[in-house]
């Protein structure tokens, strides 16, 4: 185990569901973490936190001094209607929080020796069937050209002497620690209503990584000194959005699955779910061929396994809340 004094983290933009959820597993393995975010995190947990507005130097800075590595998660959340002031949120919130991190770095003695960015798999676009890895083109459009801007920030922030990690993350599957859970429990949502079928014909990509995962590459990044460049992000079987949420509905006991046709999605997204229509209308099917090749191992490759763990848990809590006793488990 490391030794937190001389092994501090520092998790920009973490009060959401992936830094919380990033805090705790490495506070569990002996790290200090800070916790950079607007406002304090809403919920008590085994870090510090320090307020900054992802756009000026502050007081915040000397977190950086000394610290063992940085994770920038920083970014306005995508499940919302696209708005033209919600795109701009989306694209500044990322970029200007990147530069000042830049900024930060270089005001400091002693900066973090690593850098670990997230980005999006989103980058790739959305092309209906090729699998695209960390060589493929980049597709077009808004993600993309957010995805483009926000790795550029990086790469013009980072020090010469960092290291410098991007992970281009797909949809990250974990479980509610008190910051939510991601676009996940709203597809939970929809399958326990029986709603959960497919979307147009299902054939569109749902590229997928389980949370323990993510924590694994991630500190494998920070510790790693042969990990650098970009990475996808995402476990080695990706799947249709049909077999998702078959899988998903299986998961929390849901025999039926309404399909939905675009029409009817665009509608729902707009005026019901607040959000927008093409997240769910498109997809894309990625690997990683660097992760691999470089001797990470998922520890969950198969969605099946990974939702039927996930769902398991939450029981699992479900039953303590209520008081209620623990299934024995055979030996």
């Amino acid at each position: 185990m490391p030794d937190a004094e001389r092994n501090r983290i520092v998790i920009a933009g973490g009060s959401g569901f992936l830094g919380v959820s990033l805090a705790h597993y490495l506070a569990e393995r002996g790290y200090a973490v800070t916790i950079l975010s607007r406002s304090a995190v809403k919920l008590a947990g085994p870090w510090r936190h320090a307020t900054w507005d992802a756009r000026t130097l502050g007081a915040w800075t000397t977190e950086l001094n000394g610290a063992a590595g940085l994770v920038n998660f920083a970014g306005r959340s995508v499940n919302c209607i696209k708005s033209p002031d919600h795109v701009d949120e989306i694209l500044r919130s990322r970029v200007e929080a990147t530069r000042v991190l830049g900024e930060a770095v270089r005001a400091v003695a002693s900066p973090p020796p690593v850098w670990v960015q997230m980005s999006t798999a989103h980058i790739y676009g959305d092309p209906p069937r090729a699998v695209c890895t960390e060589s493929s083109a980049l597709g077009h459009g808004l993600a993309p050209f957010v995805g483009r801007a926000w790795e550029e920030a990086f790469r013009a922030s980072v020090l010469p002497s960092q290291r410098g990690v991007v992970l281009r993350t797909s949809f990250v599957l974990g479980r509610d620690r008190g910051a939510g859970s991601g676009a996940l429990g709203t597809l939970a949502a929809l399958a326990r209503w029986g709603l959960g079928g497919k979307v147009g014909d299902g054939t569109h990509g749902m590229s997928w990584i389980y949370e323990e995962d993510l924590h694994r590459l991630v500190e494998r990044c920070l510790t790693n000194p042969e990990m650098c460049g970009v990475y996808v992000a995402s476990a080695p079987h990706p799947v249709s959005q049909a077999e998702f949420m078959r899988e998903l509905r299986r998961a929390v006991g849901m025999p039926v699955g309404l399909p939905a046709t675009a029409w009817m999605v665009r509608l729902a997204c707009r005026f019901l779910l607040r959000t927008d229509p093409e997240l769910a209308l498109y997809g894309r099917y990625v690997v990683s061929e660097r992760v691999s090749r470089e001797g990470f191992e998922f520890r969950v490759a198969t969605l099946s396994v990974a939702l039927a763990d996930l769902f398991a848990k939450r029981q699992r809590m479900e039953r303590v809340a209520a008081g209620a006793p623990s299934p024995i488990r055979p030996s």
